[in-house]
């Protein structure tokens, strides 16, 4: 059996939470806060939880800080953000600070349910659309000696750079093997190389790292059109 708990302010958001955690979870244990202050409460105080499905809206936290005070608090609780908040950066920043997955208010009750069994399994969940669109460049110095995507990626493989570009769009090692008509523990094999490669400790890292660079682009520049 799981614990969850979802922090948000508004009960009738918390009620439908419930009600799909029930449907879809029925053997799942959900916890209710309405407070940062009452989610830290919760946190101290049930060792077994699982997940915490955290608001960006909530009153006494402001933005990522709500992220921010329940990771330094309890560093070893796994925390979704389930905001209304589709910017990519700040999907970006809550995976920086370390939260393991991001789920729009938006998202479809199945949908939804999908996210919280990836999450549940230990899996980073992004919303697909989402993480789908261009990065925004960061401007930098001028004569500033920054690494281009090639030289930054270039010891990956092909293969290598199409489940990164997966990875990026919030796909698990299930719906990746599926894609690229691969076996599952070949998904978790590209995975480990990359991370190796890229000199970064997980997914999370791995998919920030991937966020600055248009790796399709870069997959076709190894492959152009032959005239």
């Amino acid at each position: 059996m799981h614990t969850l708990m979802v922090a948000d302010d508004h009960p009738l958001f918390r009620e439908a939470i419930a009600a799909v955690i029930e449907a879809g979870l029925p053997e799942s244990r959900l916890l209710e806060a309405e407070s940062l202050a009452e989610a830290l409460r919760h946190a101290g105080d049930c060792a077994e939880l699982d997940l915490v499905l955290l608001d960006l809206g909530l009153p006494d936290a402001s933005g990522l800080e709500g992220l921010r005070a329940l990771r330094e608090a309890h560093p070893w609780l796994p925390v979704a953000i389930l905001s209304a908040d589709q910017e990519r950066r700040t999907i970006l920043d809550a995976l920086d600070l370390g939260a393991v997955g991001y789920i729009p208010k938006s998202t479809p009750r199945r949908d939804l349910l999908t996210a919280l069994a990836q999450l549940l399994e230990g899996q980073v969940y992004l919303p697909p659309d989402i993480m789908r669109r261009p990065a925004v460049p960061r401007s930098s110095p001028a004569g500033a000696g920054t690494p281009s995507p090639g030289s930054r990626f270039a010891e990956l493989t092909d293969k290598q750079l199409e489940v990164l570009i997966r990875l990026s769009r919030g796909a698990s090692n299930k719906v990746i093997a599926r894609e690229l008509d691969i076996a599952e523990t070949t998904v978790k094999t590209h995975v480990s190389a990359i991370l190796r490669k890229l000199g970064v400790p997980g997914r999370v890292q791995a998919i920030l790292a991937a966020g600055e660079a248009d790796l399709e682009t870069l997959l076709a520049e190894r492959h152009p059109p032959s005239r």
